[in-house]
């Protein structure tokens, strides 16, 4: 059994998440994306799937937030 890295849960069937070199574990994918997703650097919103990258390195849920920030040909 594994302890949820999120919640503490010990699950029998953990997920293992690997990311720059470090493993997570987590009970479920609810945890992993509360405990590893990025944020939206406008509305705060978790971005599950493809998000989009400022020439900062600030990252955005989608186009309007991105244009929203001054980001340029992300819309």
């Amino acid at each position: 059994m594994a302890r949820c890295e999120q919640c503490g849960n010990d699950y029998h069937k953990p997920l293992e998440i690997t990311q720059g070199g470090q493993t997570h574990v987590f009970d479920s994918f609810e945890c992993a994306i509360t405990a590893m997703a990025p944020r939206c650097a406008v509305c705060d919103t978790r971005i599950v799937g493809h998000g989009l990258e400022g020439g900062d390195g600030a990252v955005y849920c989608c186009g309007h937030c991105a244009q929203r920030a001054g980001v340029k040909g992300r819309a």
